[in-house]
């Protein structure tokens, strides 16, 4: 059969379709509807193709002679369309910037049915994308990965999401092999070859092309059955037992979904299947999920509790897109959020349900404070944002959408009170099942349910950039106190934040006075409002301003100002009066106030110095990463050893209180809480104690003596790599050969990132070259070099004298990003000078944003430095 289509396609092919072609506007005309495919497949790995014959019956919505549909690297045999008591043959032009197929007919197609029958074929790419070879230990594997704008390479389609059909999948394969896809198997009958057996999905329902998926390959599963609906957890061979975590999360994450929506799950069966290359690290196709190995499989003795929490985290997510993206779908990728930002949301909450003591609310913290993070920058973007090419929709894929998206929907959440919220999700979703929705769909939704104006404040949040700086103050007014509230658009960039923006939002505020439990709320709609509060200090006769915090809960998307002395006069109560999400989100609040000139480094570290008693192991981790900054880039030579000296003062009372060893009936947030004390001291505080001890406990673990505490493990490795030599290199580099899991491999591998001697380092970065660094990991391992102070420079030289070789493995979604995201760890004019001129010099399509916000962040770092040395300098020198 390959032959005969192969010899044809001279026949009808007019142009080729070239993968590397770049691509502009890709919308479609509408000149026919979509409204079912039959697909089949003959999949040829071992020679890297496939065939295929696909119909695709259609409603011609005007009379015309022309059908464009999206297609790249297919191959065409022949086209012909039926309309009526007619079958045209087509000319078929192909647009390798627009990646399109245009089917043109002698004679009108009238409005009404039609049919397109095709016969085509095509290429296993090697790009991780369309439909490709993932490449396992021992043998290949044809899986498909198809968005955001990849179907079109596996078949052609109408490869929008706003063109949804039902979809008919048969795969012919080797009688060896199974397959998957988003139906369950109806039939399975061997031939048509005798090596070969062929295999039938049921319908589909009404679903998005990029939702369309087909895994072949010797694979196992697991399988257990929830709420009456098949769940497997698929791998390679010989990996089914690192699947047990994951199906029993599924299975939970399964119960709360269809108890908390009024849908209960529509698709009849969940596979959910680990791939050994994947770009994404998962993707929600309809019923048949696909993930990344690394984030879905774990050894159940020894995993730690970060692994657990991320892999029932990761399937929450993917789970929640089969009602948030694949049972109702954005229009068009300008309402990405509607997907993301909603899993990002929906995610935590069977979390939470399922293991309350993972704090799981100061994990959602952390998610607010990186979706500020990147909106505090000039080229941020909205979440509402025009996108037409497949570069450009592919750089949606970023925090704006997923974390600012979850972020505005929990202060929402807040806002109307979460039954009526969960009310308005479900109305929602019951208007658009089985079709497309927008954002004013959503937001209209939850206003109707909830009676408030919803409608006026979402698209505040949604439809422009950036995030508010709400400043706050406080007076006495008689027996109360009253608190003014101001809003601006925050930049971290000074001269940008002193010259204002025209934006403003209107913004549900909650303030909770010091002493009291309950938050009063308004919504700040004007640049300044106040608001009057009980409070013990002004009842009394009391002369120091009453302290408030302005976010109760930690939900309100926005940043919060104090005055310095009001901040310093809330610092001894952190632990006793704000919750830990509050906790870290004044901790965050008062650094980025730092970075942009409002607050001296001084203000920061006092506030810091109070975490010391901190309970909370996200809370630590944050201080941890500020306190990294801070030694990293501003102390010198005279006094980096006494800002050593203050993260050990701070945090050696907690490791002396913790120990090294866990106790054998510790929570799992006590030892989450002995991870972060030990990287804060072993990293930043230089503590020669704690790093020799993580030395020995490594080298006994490597040599097969006591494992380490898998909770402890990743820290323990990180601190020890940090103080390593080319020995323990050697040893963990084999290590990760050796590897139970492929969380352990990873936690090995990374670690070479940490080393300080920079033979060792010039070792590592060659790794990234060899042939079984896979490309999905390459971006991370690469990434995490520039974090390491001896490491960065070595490392963008590698890059850069390496760029022919690393190119083709940093291709897919988000792989570039990844490493120009990176290269924000610079932190001087001539790095970033090079890196402009490098890019500029090595253009690529979806790293414009990305790149501006690295440059945007090395000048933040420069002005940063260049302020707030001395001010270190000054604080220490007052301790």
């Amino acid at each position: 059969m390959a032959g005969r289509i192969f010899a044809a396609l001279a026949l009808v092919v007019i142009a080729l379709v070239s993968f590397a072609a770049p691509a502009t506007a890709q919308r479609l005309p509408r000149t026919a509807t979509p409204e079912h495919y039959d697909l089949a497949f003959t999949v040829d790995i071992p020679h890297a193709r496939f065939e295929g014959t696909e119909t695709i019956r259609v409603q011609v919505d005007v009379p015309t002679t022309r059908i464009v549909v999206n297609a790249a690297e297919i191959h065409f045999a022949s086209v012909t369309i039926d309309a009526g008591a007619a079958t045209q043959t087509a000319a078929v032009t192909l647009d390798a910037t627009r990646d399109t197929a245009t089917f043109v007919v002698p004679t009108t197609l009238p409005k009404g049915p039609a049919a397109i029958h095709i016969r085509y074929a095509g290429i296993l790419n090697d790009k991780l994308r369309g439909f490709y070879l993932s490449a396992g230990d021992s043998r290949n594997y044809a899986v498909t990965q198809f968005e955001s704008t990849d179907a079109r390479r596996a078949f052609p389609c109408f490869d929008e999401p706003a063109f949804k059909a039902t979809f008919d999948v048969t795969l012919t394969i080797d009688r060896s092999d199974m397959a998957i896809s988003n139906g369950r198997v109806i039939a399975d009958m061997p031939g048509p070859g005798v090596a070969q057996h062929t295999v039938t999905f049921s319908t589909t329902p009404q679903m998005s092309s990029y939702l369309v998926a087909m895994a072949v390959g010797n694979f196992e599963c697991l399988e257990a059955t929830t709420d009456g609906v098949p769940i497997r957890i698929c791998t390679s061979p010989g990996k089914t037992a690192l699947g047990q975590i994951a199906l029993q999360s599924a299975q939970q994450i399964l119960a709360y979904y269809n108890a908390y929506f009024a849908i209960r799950y529509p698709y009849g069966k969940l596979d959910v299947l680990a791939v050994p290359d994947f770009a994404s690290g998962a993707m929600e196709n309809t019923a048949a999920i696909f993930f990344r190995e690394i984030d879905l499989l774990a050894d159940n003795r020894t995993a730690s509790t970060d692994t657990r929490k991320d892999i029932a985290s990761g399937l929450a997510h993917e789970m929640a897109h089969q009602w948030f993206g694949d049972l109702v779908t954005m229009r068009w990728w300008d309402d990405l959020w509607l997907n993301e930002g909603f899993a990002t949301w929906m995610a935590n909450r069977p979390l939470a349900s399922m293991k309350p003591e993972w704090n799981i609310p100061v994990d959602e913290a952390v998610e607010n404070q990186a979706a500020l993070g990147l909106d505090a920058l000039r080229s941020t973007r909205p979440v509402h944002a025009d996108v037409n090419t497949p570069a450009e929709i592919d750089a949606a894929f970023d925090g704006i959408a997923y974390e600012k998206g979850a972020a505005v929907l929990r202060m929402i959440e807040r806002y109307v009170g979460a039954a009526t919220f969960r009310d308005g999700i479900n109305a929602y979703l019951q208007a658009h099942s089985y079709g497309n929705a927008t954002s004013q769909d959503f937001w209209r939704a939850i206003a109707t349910t909830s009676g408030k104006p919803i409608d006026r404040i979402m698209p505040t949040f949604i439809n422009q950039p950036g995030a508010p700086l709400v400043s706050v103050s406080t007076t006495c007014v008689g027996s109360r106190t009253r608190v003014t509230l101001h809003q601006q658009r925050f930049f971290v960039d000074r001269e940008l934040l002193k010259k204002g923006s025209p934006e403003r939002w209107q913004i549900p505020v909650c303030v909770t006075p010091s002493g009291a439990t309950a938050a009063t709320c308004i919504v700040l709609s004007q640049p300044t409002q106040t608001l009057e509060l009980d409070t013990p200090s002004c009842a009394s006769t009391s002369s120091s301003p009453p302290g408030v915090f302005a976010n109760a809960g930690a939900a309100g998307y926005y940043r919060t100002a104090y005055a310095p002395e009001a901040l310093r006069a809330m610092a001894p109560r952190v632990e006793a009066e704000l919750t830990a999400p509050e906790r870290l989100t004044l901790l965050d609040d008062a650094w980025t106030l730092v970075q942009a000139g409002l607050h001296s480094a001084a203000d920061y570290l006092t506030v810091a110095a109070a975490y010391g008693r901190e309970s909370a192991s996200g809370v630590l981790t944050e201080l941890g990463g500020h306190l990294a900054f801070i030694d990293r880039y501003l102390t010198t030579g005279v006094t980096r050893g006494p800002f050593d000296a203050f993260a050990r003062t701070t945090a050696r009372p907690l490791f002396d209180a913790l120990g090294f060893d866990p106790a054998p009936d510790e929570s799992d947030e006590r030892r989450a809480v002995r991870a972060a004390v030990i990287e804060i001291l072993g990293t930043t505080g230089n503590d020669g104690d704690v790093a020799g001890a993580a030395r020995q406990a490594l080298d006994r673990a490597l040599a097969g003596g006591p494992p380490l505490d898998p909770t402890v493990a990743a820290s323990i490795v990180r601190v020890a790599a940090e103080h390593g030599d080319a020995r323990l290199y050697n040893a963990l580099m084999a290590a990760s050969q050796g590897a139970a899991s492929p969380n352990e491999r990873t936690m090995y591998l990374n670690a070479a990132s940490r080393f300080q001697d920079t033979a060792v380092i010039d070792r590592a970065l060659q790794a990234a070259l060899r042939p079984d660094m896979r490309s999905q990991d390459t971006p991370n391992y690469l990434a995490g070099f520039f974090s390491n102070p001896t490491a960065r420079p070595r490392a963008w030289a590698f890059v850069k004298s390496n760029w022919s070789v690393l190119e083709p493995k940093l291709s897919f979604f988000d792989a570039n990003a990844t490493i120009v995201r990176a290269l924000s760890a610079f932190c001087d004019a001539g790095a970033r000078d090079d890196i402009t001129a490098f890019f500029a010099s090595h253009p690529l399509a979806d790293i414009g944003m990305s790149l501006d916000q690295t440059v945007e962040r090395i000048n933040s770092c420069i002005d940063l430095t260049s302020r707030e040395t001395q001010a270190v300098s000054a604080w220490l020198a007052a301790r």
